[in-house]
């Protein structure tokens, strides 16, 4: 059968598993068209939950926020694109035409038996991509280190105010080539979060994250609970509909996000 042409599905990585890919680029691309998350998420098309689960990780995963919520307004505020995530997706489109001419140019040495390389293929496909359950990923510098006799200690600057601080084995330490400086990602399921409302409560889980409430997606058993912090990441929390009562959960109030060191999940790739 002759090869006629191969037609590849391009992402984005950024050092710490899938980014970018086609699907979260029409969605940034309608989100910049209709100024409206919802729609966006009609003609992509998705959910709107998993519209702003998308946002949400690329915003977590890029230096700078992509999108930006706007308040108030002629038109009652909505969602918008910030220059940098202009920039982004201008800067996919431009790597993807280049990557479909790369498999042009595949196809064509595979067309003649001479200078096909069966290994050319597999190199130009292969990709770091991971998928994960934990809703929760940040990506941040190791900026401090403690080893104790069978653990390390390790924080991870998530951005310009805030620190997680993960506890892994010895052996795992040693495999990823710990040390200051070192970029990782940090994995935390939404379900090993809690939320506090009063910040004279004490607990012994080292890493707190202040923020907002930003949004509320109440299931049939649970509630995805999505706090905005300062610096323009977010954090989900699982909750009961009967913490959601109790903590008199609203929109735009000021709430903790806490978890243990031995529930973040470190990964290094390279």
């Amino acid at each position: 059968m002759k090869l006629s042409r191969l037609i590849g599905r391009f992402g984005v990585d950024v050092d710490a598993g899938s980014f970018l890919g086609d699907t979260r680029i029409r969605l940034l691309e309608a989100i910049d068209a209709s100024g409206s998350i919802s729609q966006a998420a009609k003609a992509v098309p998705l959910s709107y939950k998993a519209a702003w689960d998308a946002v949400d990780a690329m915003n977590n995963l890029a230096d700078q926020p992509l999108v930006e919520r706007v308040v108030g307004g002629r038109n009652g505020g909505g969602t918008v694109l910030t220059d940098y995530g202009r920039h982004v997706v201008a800067m996919f489109r431009a790597l993807e035409s280049e990557y479909q001419l790369a498999l042009d140019r595949v196809t064509a040495r595979l067309a003649s038996p001479a200078d096909a390389d069966p290994h050319s293929l597999r190199r130009l496909m292969r990709s770091v991509g991971v998928t994960t359950s934990a809703s929760n990923q940040f990506v941040g510098p190791v900026t401090s280190l403690r080893a104790g006799e069978v653990t390390f200690e390790v924080g991870v600057r998530i951005d310009g105010q805030n620190e997680i601080v993960a506890h892994i084995s010895r052996e795992g330490a040693e495999q990823m080539r710990l040390n200051i400086g070192r970029e990782l990602h940090a994995w935390v399921n939404a379900s090993a979060v809690i939320l506090l409302t009063d910040d004279r409560v004490r607990l012994s889980a080292r890493n707190r994250l202040w923020g907002e409430v930003s949004r509320i997606h109440a299931g049939p058993v649970s509630v995805d609970i999505t706090l905005a912090l300062p610096t323009g990441r977010s954090v989900n929390a699982l909750i009961t509909r009967e913490a959601l009562a109790e903590l008199d959960l609203q929109e735009g109030r000021r709430v903790c996000a806490v978890f243990k060191a031995s529930s973040v999940t470190l990964t290094a790739f390279d």
